[in-house]
């Protein structure tokens, strides 16, 4: 197969990252990694050792002496937690929302915006289910403009064709999602922003996809409203995440239920809102959780997102390029797409069944069907697609291993129907 970059493999100078990933040591730090090869970092990546200690820590903490107590004991790390968020992203703490996921950041975010009828919101076909339910409800309840975005060959927006749409009426929500789940493509994020700037609208990203996996940095990419998860590329724990919201729209953005946890009840009938971002958490929380992805981010930090969208970029060009040579095997994006997200279909077999026989040799990706992303596997009339997704803990070994199942189902599929 092609060659995997390792943490030994040397690059033309001026392509070199600013430091190199050593993979051995994440696996190392990885305990899942020697049990498993596990291809799902866009689902729910392995979490490192020290994240996991760190939660396990908290949860003993708190049978000890009380959620309460806890809680006010470890308050210095929270506070370091969102930090840490903002310098990943390049964003202040005060815009630095703590949330359980970002489904919940865009929903929450969203109904702030208070969108009423005829009201235009501008979606890309790479928006997940969840969103787009949510969207849809919009304009279904709330008589709200809903537009597909138009995509070029390469299925990303169109900008030539978004910037004809956000000139055609007045100032647009446009919500984009950087990577979708359907596949690895990754949308122009920076170029949408200029357009969505230029004409006076209102841009939320989501990133869900992209923290943790690309250098993502929201003054370049000139968006609102970022929201992520900590569970996949970040490598935190499941029911993390967290939103940015640019200081110059803060105000603009109430909550449409505002919580005792950044809200006061200040009269009978009055109540006044945290100046910050956390006006739109809620008083319950995992502290556990948010540790462990505090302890998440500052190891993403540490790695250094650009040797790390670098090096899982090279990773995910030469298993397209591997599982694109194996005969009857289709990959559902350009081979040289820049990103650690690879899909792939096997002619004849579906791909749940993929799926299952990968898992039956320790092999673990997923399956993502068309109800997952009507907008695009649906607009492409793709049923499902096999989705493996690389970390910084995968090695050439496991990524040998994966191009050696898929080639087995497919050659076994080929001689039963022959």
């Amino acid at each position: 197969m092609n060659s995997i970059p390792t943490a030994d493999s040397s690059s033309p100078a001026s392509e070199a990252p600013s430091r190199r990933i050593d993979v051995a040591g994440e696996r190392a730090q990885t305990t899942g990694s020697r049990n498993t090869r596990h291809f799902n970092a866009a689902g729910s990546a392995l979490p490192s050792i020290d994240v996991v200690a760190t939660v396990v820590e908290h949860l003993r903490r708190e049978e000890s002496m009380g959620g309460y107590e806890a809680a006010a004991e470890v308050r210095p790390r929270i506070e370091a937690v969102y930090d840490a968020a903002a310098r990943l992203i390049g964003a202040e703490s005060r815009e630095i929302a703590l949330l359980d996921s970002a489904s919940t950041g865009l929903r929450v975010i969203l109904d702030a915006l208070r969108p009423r009828e005829g009201a235009r919101v501008i979606a890309s076909r790479s928006t997940y289910v969840s969103h787009a339910l949510h969207l849809m409800t919009l304009a279904r309840e709330e008589n709200v403009r809903l537009e597909i975005a138009s995509v070029g060959a390469d299925r990303r927006v169109d900008l030539e064709a978004l910037e004809r749409t956000l000139a055609d009426g007045p100032p647009a929500i446009v919500t984009v999602a950087h990577l979708p789940t359907s596949s690895g493509l990754v949308e122009p994020v920076a170029e949408i922003g200029a357009l969505v700037r230029a004409h006076g609208g209102f841009y939320v990203l989501d990133a869900t996809q992209s923290v943790g996996h690309l250098d993502t940095d929201v003054a370049e990419i000139g968006c609102d409203v970022l929201v992520t998860t900590g569970r996949k590329f970040l490598r935190a724990p499941r029911g993390t995440g967290f939103a940015y919201i640019a200081s110059d729209v803060l105000d603009r953005l109430l909550p449409t239920a505002p919580d005792v946890r950044a809200s006061q009840w200040t009269a009978e009938g009055d109540w006044q809102v945290d100046g910050s971002a956390r006006r739109f958490e809620t008083w319950e929380a995992a502290i556990a959780g948010r540790l462990g992805l505090g302890v998440a981010i500052d190891q993403a930090l540490g790695r250094g997102m650009p040797a790390t969208e670098e090096w899982l970029s090279a990773a995910g060009r030469s298993l397209r390029a591997a599982l694109d040579e194996v005969d009857g095997v289709t990959v559902t994006e350009p081979v040289d797409t820049a990103s650690a997200i690879v899909t792939f279909v096997v002619d004849g077999v579906e791909a749940g069944e993929v799926v299952s026989e990968l898992a039956a040799r320790r092999v673990r990706l997923v399956s993502v069907p068309a109800t997952h992303g009507q907008w695009d596997l649906g607009d492409r009339g793709i049923q499902a697609v096999v989705r493996a997704s690389i970390h910084v803990y995968n090695d050439e070994n496991d990524m040998a291993a994966l191009v050696e199942c898929v080639t087995d189902i497919a050659r076994a599929r080929r001689a039963g129907a022959a």
